[in-house]
C-alpha cells in the first residue's frame, strides 16, 4: 500500500478528448462507478428478499431486504460526498473539500453501529419468541445466498478502490456492503437451522456478526471523528516526514513539526532552523526543497507549510522590543555621526539573533588606498566606539568590497 502512486504514475488514464486525468477526477469516477453499481445491486436485492420473504414466509429475509435498501441511503450519501469532496478549493473553503468526506465516514460509522444493534435485537427477539421462529423453504434459501455472494463481491471490488485511494468513506461503504453479506449468511444459517430443527442457530449467530459490525462502524466512526478534531498523523509517519526533512542540506533541525489529515491527504506545517548568516533566497530554496521533497516522498501529504528560523525560537529571546531597520537606521546615524567612513557606506546589513542586533558594514576598498596600515583596525574601532551605547547593537563587522 505504502508505494501505490509510483504504480499509478506510469499509465494515466485518458478521457475522450485523450487529455490526461488528474489523479483526483479519476479517483471521482472510480467511486461514482462503484458506488452506482453497489446501489444497483441493493436496489435489486431488497426488492428481490422482500418479495420473496413475504412468498415464502421468512422474517428474516424481509429484514434483510429492509437492510439491503437501507444501503441504498448511504449509496447516496457517498455519491453526494463524492461529488462535492473532489472539488477544487475555493474562496469559503481554501483547503479543500476533502472533509465532507470524512463527516459522511462518522454517519456511515454510525449507521453501521444502527445497523448491528437492529440486527442483535432481532435475533434476541426472535431467540426469546421460538414461535416467531419460521421455516422457510428452498426459494429464501436461494435468494439468501445469492445475496451472500453478489454483496460480498461488492464489498471486494469497494475495497480495492477505497485502498487504491486511501478512501475511508469507501472503506467504510465497502463495511455496509460485507453487513449485509453477514446478515444474509445469518438468513442462510437460520433457514438450514429451521429446516433441520435448530431454530435458535442464527438468532445466536446473529448477535455475535451484529457485535463484530458495531466494532466495524465504531472504528470508522472514531477515527474520522478523530480528523474532525485535528488529530495528528500517525507516530510513524511523522517519523518518516521529520527524516525527509532532516535530510536535505542545510536544515540544521527542525522543531514544531504540526500535521493533520484532510480526508485521505494531509498537510504538514514545521519550523526549520538554518544557518543565521546565509542569504534570504538561500534560506528560501532550502524551504521549497523541503516543501516538495515531503509531496513526493510521503504519499499522503498535499501541501507543506515551511517557516524558516535562524535559530530555534523556543528558546531564543523574543524580538518584540527590537526596532525594524528605518528605525535602528536613524538610531545608527545619530549615533556615527562624527564618523567619517560612514558617509561611504554602500550597504548595511542586520542581524537578529539572540534578541539583539548585528551590524555588519560594507565599505568601498578606495577609503583605504593611501591610508596609514592598520588603517582598517582604525574604521572598525571608530564604528564600534560610536555604536557601543546603542543598546539593541551585540556585534559590529566592517567589511570592503
Amino acid at each position: 500500500m505504502g508505494h501505490d502512486h509510483h504504480h499509478h504514475d506510469s499509465s494515466h488514464p485518458v478521457d475522450d478528448q485523450g487529455h490526461e486525468l488528474s489523479r483526483t477526477s479519476q479517483r471521482y469516477k472510480d467511486t461514482i462507478r462503484v458506488t452506482l453499481i453497489g446501489s444497483v445491486v441493493d436496489l435489486l436485492l431488497g426488492v428481490a428478499k422482500i418479495l420473496v420473504g413475504f412468498a415464502a414466509q421468512s422474517q428474516a429475509l424481509i429484514a434483510d431486504g429492509v437492510h439491503s435498501l437501507s444501503d441504498l441511503v448511504t449509496d447516496f450519501a457517498v455519491l453526494y460526498a463524492a461529488k462535492h469532496s473532489h472539488r477544487e478549493a475555493d474562496e469559503d473553503h481554501p483547503y479543500g473539500h476533502g472533509r465532507i468526506e470524512t463527516v459522511v465516514t462518522v454517519g456511515l460509522g454510525i449507521a453501521l453501529i444502527g445497523v448491528s444493534v437492529g440486527i442483535m435485537i432481532d435475533a434476541a427477539h426472535r431467540l426469546f419468541n421460538p414461535n416467531t421462529l419460521l421455516t422457510p423453504g428452498m426459494l429464501a434459501l436461494a435468494v439468501a445466498i445469492a445475496s451472500v455472494v453478489a454483496k460480498e463481491a461488492i464489498y471486494q471490488y469497494t475495497m480495492v478502490i477505497a485502498k487504491r485511494y486511501r478512501s475511508n468513506m469507501l472503506k467504510a461503504n465497502a463495511w455496509h456492503s460485507r453487513s449485509d453479506a453477514i446478515s444474509s449468511i445469518i438468513v442462510v444459517v437460520g433457514i438450514i437451522g429451521s429446516m433441520a430443527g435448530l431454530t435458535y442457530l442464527d438468532a445466536i449467530a446473529a448477535i455475535g456478526v451484529g457485535i463484530m459490525i458495531a466494532k466495524i462502524g465504531w472504528d470508522l466512526a472514531w477515527n474520522s471523528i478523530k480528523e474532525l478534531v485535528d488529530t495528528g498523523l500517525e507516530t510513524e509517519r511523522v517519523k518518516a516526514i521529520e527524516e525527509n526533512i532532516l535530510g536535505v542540506d542545510g536544515v540544521a533541525t527542525l522543531h514544531i513539526l504540526r500535521t493533520r489529515q484532510i480526508g485521505a491527504d494531509a498537510l504538514v506545517d514545521v519550523h526549520i532552523q538554518v544557518e543565521p548568516y546565509i542569504s534570504v533566497s538561500e534560506a528560501h530554496y532550502i524551504s521549497e526543497t523541503v516543501r516538495s521533497k515531503l509531496i513526493s516522498e510521503i504519499e499522503e501529504v498535499i501541501d507543506v507549510m515551511v517557516h524558516i528560523d535562524p535559530e530555534d525560537d523556543e528558546q531564543a529571546p523574543q524580538y518584540k522590543k527590537l526596532p525594524l531597520r528605518q528605525e535602528m537606521l536613524k538610531k545608527l546615524e545619530s549615533a556615527w555621526v562624527n564618523v567619517e567612513e560612514a558617509k561611504k557606506i554602500d550597504c548595511i546589513t542586520m542581524h537578529y539573533l539572540q534578541g539583539k542586533i548585528e551590524i555588519e558594514l560594507l565599505l568601498p576598498l578606495a577609503i583605504l588606498h593611501n591610508a596609514q596600515p592598520d588603517a582598517e583596525i582604525a574604521v572598525k574601532e571608530r564604528f564600534v566606539q560610536a555604536l557601543k551605547d546603542v543598546e539593541e547593537i551585540k556585534k559590529v563587522s566592517v567589511l570592503y568590497h
